[in-house]
């Protein structure tokens, strides 16, 4: 993936990793369009920030998707980057019986939201040169919290997914995961100051240096989540998968 002169879409962009991932890549020389359903954050997002166009958009509603999606390719032809990164995190207790509310929304939001916004844009991106989608995952996608038992499992579904779109579009674009470990953001109550999270601002200068890396990675994994990672033998899981999608 280009470090500059792209044009990249960028979900849940009012706050935490989303909007510091505007900041940076709008600073390296990238126009970014900034997303997310809060029009306040997406103000501070973009405010003194020439390249930063925000756009409110809720992920969760198909139509919406659809309709944002022909809009912003009409507005922005150029555009060949999208980041999903739109996503939420329930706690709750997965030993007993409770209101599923929640849980609908992290799949609806952290499963579906992705799907769509991919599956409006991909023809699309198919045709932009230099084409990229970054997914954002978590590491607990490779071992799964049980406090967060419903996120983990969507969060392991978007990494599963990944694998599958970036074979599949192995010739066209460039699909890479962004596999976050526990980051001071508002993901979750008092996540933000949360001892023994890796402060937002360390995370996203390591994050941005891997980015730079050519090739760019598959997988950008900053050290604090590589022992998460290191659960899966990728040697073997590449040889597998390479197998059982071969012909």
């Amino acid at each position: 993936m280009k470090t500059s002169g792209n044009t990249i879409l960028i979900t849940g962009a009012s706050a935490g990793i989303g909007q510091q991932l505007a900041w940076r890549w709008s600073e390296a020389g990238n126009t970014v369009i900034a997303t997310a359903r809060s029009q306040k954050g997406l103000e501070e997002t973009a405010k003194g920030r020439d390249r930063i166009h925000p756009r409110v958009l809720d992920v969760t509603d198909p139509e919406a998707v659809a309709d944002f999606a022909r809009g912003v390719v009409a507005e922005f032809p150029a555009l060949n980057v999208l980041v999903n990164n739109a996503g939420i995190m329930r706690l709750e207790d997965a030993a007993a019986a409770r209101d599923l509310a929640d849980d609908e929304d992290m799949i609806t939001t952290n499963i579906l939201g992705p799907l769509r916004m991919t599956n409006a844009l991909v023809d699309h991106l198919r045709t932009a040169p230099d084409a990229a989608i970054v997914n954002v995952t978590s590491g607990l996608a490779y071992v799964p919290s049980v406090r967060g038992a419903v996120y983990s499992a969507t969060k392991a579904a978007a990494r599963s997914w990944t694998d599958s779109l970036r074979f599949a579009l192995k010739d066209a674009v460039e699909v890479i995961e962004l596999a976050p470990p526990g980051v001071q953001t508002g993901l979750t109550p008092g996540q933000s100051t949360r001892e023994g999270y890796m402060p937002l601002d360390e995370y996203i200068d390591e994050v941005m240096g891997l980015f730079a890396q050519v090739p760019t990675p598959p997988v950008i994994a900053v050290q604090r989540v590589v022992p998460l990672r290191a659960t899966i033998d990728q040697e073997k899981y590449d040889a597998v998968f390479a197998a059982l999608n071969a012909g």
